[in-house]
């Protein structure tokens, strides 16, 4: 059964529309170091935003991105990989954005479609291998699914090379939605693909189809020998779980090494899993959420159906969550066993404080900003990382009290 809120603290009652102004208008690009490199350009400034829970600073060190969609950090302090759904993967670099990288395929970039999650391979020192999530079209159909790919980042960070496709969502069914999708590698280094329903609500239940599956794979695209559906007739051996709408978070869980996800529900019934081998999470027939226009989903039952896993964590009303990092790092105690979820439809960061793997109490954060939090990340430097997603997009680096001096 899903985690109840013991305590909910909402952000900004106490905030003047002065603060907001600074928040949207007068944060720059700020000098940040992070070991040896350099975020951030100098001569800005930073604003500090009075919470329920004391003051948070927001640093804003990058604006004028297209619709960024996701952000990976790259070790050894070579930057940190931005993509833009038009199509664009980036490097933030020494305060510098490069040009887009030559070496990115071609995407379908219509409606939610286009380029979507990146990932750094868990052993990136050794082999540059940086995977790519993304929109592609059928040429013969029209329609379009979610593909995965991985190629091999230059040594001077310029390019993305011998790019290959290790995955494709089978059968392509999107008319331009629900495409998902998030990458994240688990400590043994299987590949995790969260996978939309393309908004054909009855796939997700069917284990023939990609569509609303959480999907196992190796590092190059092959299927593990133990993954729950391997070698069953009439089933697609690269499922690990299913039952899914329109997951756009995943991430592991540092002190339990499972794979937390999240999805958006439809009208109500966003909903945090965490997905376990072979079971199935019941969209459309088990669901906390209506239509779009008010009426009942026409496969629903109900919001618990025997049979079916009940969600973790749900929200009855959609926050429109997106993006999901644990907080591990010992910068920042008071943030130290948290989750951080971003929201579209209501402009905020969801911080959830967890006592193992309950969800023991709820805040919302950066309400100021009236920003869509499209990502979000811990970075090396234990700082949080927020992308913003509009066509001025911004990244934002978040701490819970002022930076003091190092």
């Amino acid at each position: 059964m899903h985690s109840k809120v013991l305590t909910f603290l909402r952000v900004g009652g106490s905030n003047t529309a002065g603060v907001k102004q600074g928040l949207v208008a007068g944060l720059a690009a700020l000098a940040l170091s992070m070991g040896g490199l350099t975020y951030g350009s100098s001569g800005g400034k930073s604003s500090l935003v009075r919470q329920a829970s004391g003051l948070l600073q927001v640093e804003t060190l990058l604006e004028g991105l297209q619709h960024p969609w996701a952000l990976a950090f790259l070790p050894n302090d070579e930057g940190v990989l931005i993509t833009e759904r038009p199509g664009r993967l980036r490097l933030w670099r020494e305060g510098r954005l490069s040009p887009a990288l030559p070496g990115v395929p071609e995407v379908y970039a219509r409606a939610q479609g286009g380029l979507l999650d990146v990932a750094i391979a868990p052993d990136f020192a050794e082999n540059r291998h940086v995977y790519l999530a993304y929109a592609e079209q059928d040429s013969n159909t029209g329609r379009a699914g979610t593909a995965v790919g991985m190629g091999r980042l230059a040594d001077d960070g310029r390019a993305l090379e011998n790019f290959k496709v290790i995955f494709r969502q089978q059968p392509k069914l999107s008319s331009g939605v629900h495409f998902g999708v998030r990458l994240v590698f688990d400590s043994a280094g299987h590949l995790f693909i969260a996978l939309g329903e393309n908004n054909q609500r009855s796939t997700a239940q069917d284990l023939d189809k990609h569509q609303g599956k959480l999907v196992r794979l190796m590092a190059d695209g092959s299927v593990p020998p133990d993954n729950p559906f391997a070698g069953q007739p009439q089933t697609l051996p690269e499922i690990w779980s299913y039952g899914h709408r329109n997951p756009q978070g995943a991430a592991l869980n540092p002190w339990t090494g499972r794979i937390w996800t999240h999805e958006h529900g439809p009208r109500g019934g966003d909903e945090i899993n965490i997905p376990q081998a072979g079971l199935n999470y019941g969209w459309p027939i088990a669901t906390h959420g209506r239509n779009y226009s008010g009426l009942a989903i026409p496969e629903a039952v109900g919001a618990d159906v025997e049979g079916m896993e009940p969600p973790h964590y749900v929200w009855e009303e959609s926050p429109a969550i997106s993006g999901m990092a644990f907080y591990d790092a010992g910068r920042f105690p008071q943030w130290r066993h948290s989750v951080f979820i971003g929201a579209l439809k209501d402009r905020e960061l969801i911080r959830l404080e967890l006592d193992g793997d309950r969800i023991v109490a709820e805040e919302r954060l950066l309400g100021e900003l009236d920003a869509r939090i499209r990502d979000v990340r811990q970075g090396p430097d234990g700082y949080i990382y927020v992308l913003t997603d509009s066509g001025n997009g911004a990244l934002l680096r978040l701490s819970p009290e002022p930076r003091r001096s190092q």
